[in-house]
């Protein structure tokens, strides 16, 4: 099974970097596209398949300069489907969540979703 996406950023979508074979997702750059459903569908299509057979260890990067209302939704849900991944054992799941050290919004942004979700995320500053 080929678990392996990469998406090259643009002026309006984030990269993407999935490796399911060692357990590791990344999301950088800054997500407000024109059809989120259309951009996040290929990620969570390759999250369910990952989620039937995980790494013992899964890490998800989210390092967003900025995002939308309707990205907001699609990274929940992947985060709430690696959170049941997390939940039956099959995958010791972390989130950490980067954000730049003067961006308050981003911070309160992964400590929402920290609140959402029953899963270690972890809020990491940037000093750059």
């Amino acid at each position: 099974m080929d678990l392996l996406l990469e998406l090259s950023p643009t002026e309006k979508t984030p990269a993407v970097s999935v490796d399911g074979t060692n357990g590791h997702f990344a999301i950088t750059g800054c997500s407000i596209p024109e059809n989120a459903d259309r951009f996040y569908s290929p990620l969570q299509d390759l999250a369910e398949r990952y989620a039937q057979a995980p790494a013992a260890r899964t890490i998800l990067r989210i390092e967003l300069t900025y995002f939308n209302s309707s990205s907001s939704k699609y990274l929940l849900d992947l985060m709430k489907l690696l959170a049941d991944v997390h939940a039956s054992g099959a995958s010791s799941v972390t989130v950490e969540w980067w954000y730049a050290k003067d961006d308050l919004d981003m911070k309160e942004a992964g400590e929402d979703y920290r609140s959402l979700l029953d899963l270690p995320v972890k809020l990491k500053a940037r000093t750059d």
